[in-house]
């Protein structure tokens, strides 16, 4: 009996959460500047599929697919580089002899006390200066560090035994050797973490692109969908659920695939 009330409590929760994005889907699949539907008829009798059609490539003046290129360019190109640029800062910081290393890695860890909108003027101010803005440089270099990333792959270098660097350094193995060929493959979990965070932060950022970019064909789509709102009217339901859908899609996805890895991940180099 406890494990039932368990799993039905479960079931509770999920479909509690569930709801919201069911809800979404359901109105985006109803006829154009169509009032939201109330909850009894909340599932059309004929769904409107080519709102999806009428949304990503029917817009000559809102290029919604370039947007969607837009943002999944950025984001595989911050996320790719910031695995890159984290993981080898932190294999530093855990397994290399360095002066301070101490000390510049408590820099790091006082630098996540600050929130981002208090770093978005001096990058502004720098993209500015290197003439980066309305760029996919903009877009992309500001987010290749990452403070949490460098923390998370640190922890998980630091649990592996010192035995395996000492073993490929009496083979002959270079450092680039060891961190590429001996270590990255066993932080795996921690590089989908990380990866998966970076992810979702990217994808769904709103502030930086608003700021970096002012040309349409840069816009990313978070943003792109704040254009699209004030383009079709703000109570064309169907339509701005079905941008959202559109938007939530690969989010749902990346979790999907790497939840699995979150709590390894994180909890890596707790113990040991």
């Amino acid at each position: 009996m406890k494990k039932l009330l368990s799993m039905f409590v479960l079931i509770a929760l999920a479909l509690f959460m569930v709801a919201p994005f069911l809800w979404m889907f359901l109105v985006s699949l109803h006829p154009p500047k169509s009032p939201i539907p109330e909850l009894s008829e909340i599932i059309p009798k004929a769904p409107t599929w080519s709102n999806y059609h009428l949304v990503l490539l029917d817009q000559p003046s809102l290029p919604v697919f370039r947007f969607i290129l837009n943002s999944v360019f950025v984001t595989l190109a911050v996320v790719v580089g910031q695995l890159f640029v984290a993981s080898m800062a932190a294999y530093g910081f855990a397994r290399l002899e360095i002066r301070r290393k101490e000390f510049l890695f408590s820099l790091f860890l006082i630098s996540m006390m600050f929130a981002g909108p208090v770093t978005q003027l001096p990058v502004y101010l720098f993209v500015k200066s290197v003439g980066w803005l309305d760029t996919y440089w903009a877009l992309i270099v500001p987010g290749l560090s990452s403070s949490f990333s460098i923390f998370l792959m640190r922890q998980a270098f630091m649990a592996l035994p010192i035995e395996l660097d000492e073993a490929a350094r009496l083979d002959g193995a270079s450092e680039w050797r060891i961190y590429s060929r001996v270590g990255l493959p066993l932080v795996r979990a921690s590089l989908a973490t990380c990866g998966a965070f970076t992810f979702f932060a990217v994808w769904t950022d709103f502030f930086w692109p608003l700021l970096a970019t002012s040309r349409t064909e840069m816009r990313t789509l978070e943003v792109g969908l704040s254009v699209f709102k004030s383009s079709y009217g703000s109570n064309n339901w169907p339509l701005q659920m079905t941008a959202a859908v559109i938007v939530m899609i690969p989010v749902l996805l990346v979790f999907l695939f790497t939840q699995r890895f979150f709590t390894k991940g994180v909890t890596l180099g707790s113990v040991r």
